[in-house]
């Protein structure tokens, strides 16, 4: 029987209708049942937890207890994912407890920058999302499916790739429910129930069914071949690893214990820093602080990062791979200018960025407050190197102007050497006074120097100089300077 070609009057509803219909119709032409799927690639993981671990530390400071877990539990994940790969079906356990991660700190202390790392080094896809943007049905925010599909599109397509792929989920404190059963609270905890069917093992289908691109495709497709295909991606390898801030976490915990203690005990658990507080965490304050326990039951790893002090953002600073330094000097390079820092600046900006109270996205901004003038102003300028001290961060608008005022004379130096073969030299008192005599730009010294000096080299040439210094005077009176000097100096040799 000839089927009839896609009316191009129909609407969409008719076409997905004609499929439906004809897959029921004609079930030998469906996928399998669970759809279809490819053949899993070889996932060739060889990795070692220490080597992961000394990796990590490279490029991480102050977190060498959560990286020693976090290392572990990765290499231990991707490891036993390659050996199942091997065994007989009868030699497989019944049931999937993967090394999904929950990982608890403040703003700016590593944690996106960690889960980055870890997939960069091993090579696996990785995906990146705020759980705040999703919602229970997906018609308000985002599907939390959409995650697993956009690990499809990070593998270039490759869907057997993809099943051993990382997702990073942060911000999961912001969808714990406070306890309500309407508003928010609902989509809160169906976002949850959600998420914890896909951190155990699911099929989640490709072609989404709000997707009107891909169902148009998958409505041709079914009339050009007589088969309805569905792709699905199966998450039972994918590792989930979500974060968050919890800011008043330390305070459930601080009640249990206390509730557990009594008389002296009871007071000096009452004065425990945040940081130990949160250390320890248990399965029973994250539910109260609004988890469902399925959800809680899906994340076996907790580890709570360190906060950063002064001295942990000035060894971010010091690290020869630290990202903020480079990046800034990345920034200057591209200008052809070389950006260097003298370590007490290095300090004075950690102290600063501590001050901001973000964690390492304050080293950012001040950095950025530090260094903007001159990166806007230097680019115009023959400057080719450039030093940020202290002096720099304190007067940074004296500085600027100064450094533009060297540049310039030295630009007219240069070209006066080269024409004539002589290199005038420029007391400080004398950089002073053109610094006086230039105005509101800087710029203008060399200028002002070629026209304070040009006739110079008459004189010079009759001195048979090769080098003359410049005084304050030379530049309030260049003539009766060079007057003076060949009088005193000359003798018709």
């Amino acid at each position: 029987m000839t089927k009839p070609a896609i009316d191009p009057k129909n609407t969409f509803d008719d076409i997905l209708k004609n499929e439906t219909d004809e897959a029921l119709a004609n079930p030998e032409n469906v996928g399998e049942k669970d759809g279809v799927r490819p053949k899993a690639s070889g996932f060739n993981f060889d990795i070692k937890p220490e080597e992961l671990e000394a990796y990590l530390n490279q490029y991480v400071v102050n977190q060498e207890s959560t990286i020693e877990v976090i290392a572990t539990k990765v290499c231990t994940h991707f490891n036993r994912m390659k050996l199942e790969g091997t065994l007989k079906e009868e030699e497989k356990i019944v049931g999937n407890i993967k090394s999904n991660m929950l990982l608890i700190g403040p703003t700016g202390v590593g944690k996106t920058f960690i889960v980055k790392l870890i997939a960069k080094k091993i090579g696996v896809p990785f995906v990146k999302a705020d759980a705040t943007k999703f919602s229970e049905t997906g018609y308000v925010g985002g599907d939390v499916e959409d995650l697993v599909r956009e690990l499809v599109h990070e593998a270039d397509g490759d869907v057997s790739k993809a099943e051993y792929g990382i997702i990073y989920l942060d911000e999961i404190d912001k969808i714990a429910s406070s306890g309500a059963m309407h508003g928010p609270d609902v989509s809160r905890t169906g976002v949850q129930r959600n998420l914890l069917k896909l951190m155990e093992e699911a099929d989640v289908d490709l072609k989404t069914p709000h997707d009107l691109a891909s169902q148009v495709e998958a409505a041709m497709e079914a009339q050009r071949t007589g088969k309805v295909t569905r792709r699905k991606i199966n998450t039972r390898n994918i590792l989930f690893i979500v974060s968050g801030a919890f800011s008043t976490l330390d305070e459930i915990i601080n009640k249990r214990l206390n509730k557990q203690s009594i008389g002296f005990d009871k007071a000096k658990i009452g004065i425990r820093e945040k940081q130990d507080l949160l250390k320890l965490v248990r399965t029973e304050d994250l539910i109260e602080y609004g988890f469902e326990s399925e959800f809680v039951g899906r994340l076996p790893v907790y580890v709570v990062l360190n906060e950063l002090n002064e001295e942990g953002l000035y060894k971010i600073l010091t690290n020869k791979y630290s990202t903020v330094v480079l990046g800034k000097k990345l920034d200057f390079k591209s200008y052809g200018i070389d950006l260097k820092f003298t370590d007490e600046a290095l300090r004075i900006l950690a102290a600063k960025a501590h001050q901001e109270k973000t964690g390492a996205r304050g080293l950012l901004s001040v950095f950025e407050k530090a260094l903007i003038k001159f990166e806007k102003s230097l680019p115009s300028t023959q400057v080719k190197e450039f030093t940020l001290t202290k002096e720099v961060i304190d007067n940074p608008q004296k500085e600027l102007r100064a450094l533009i005022i060297d540049s310039s004379i030295n630009e007219f130096q240069r070209s006066f050497l080269i024409q004539h073969g002589v290199y005038l030299d420029f007391s400080r008192e004398a950089v002073e006074s053109i610094d006086g005599k230039c105005g509101p730009n800087p710029g203008d010294a060399g200028a002002l120097c070629e026209k304070l000096f040009r006739d110079y080299f008459h004189g010079l040439r009759l001195m048979k100089l090769e080098h003359l210094t410049l005084t304050a005077d030379a530049v309030d009176d260049p003539e009766g300077f060079l007057n003076r000097y060949i009088k005193e100096n000359y003798h018709g040799n």
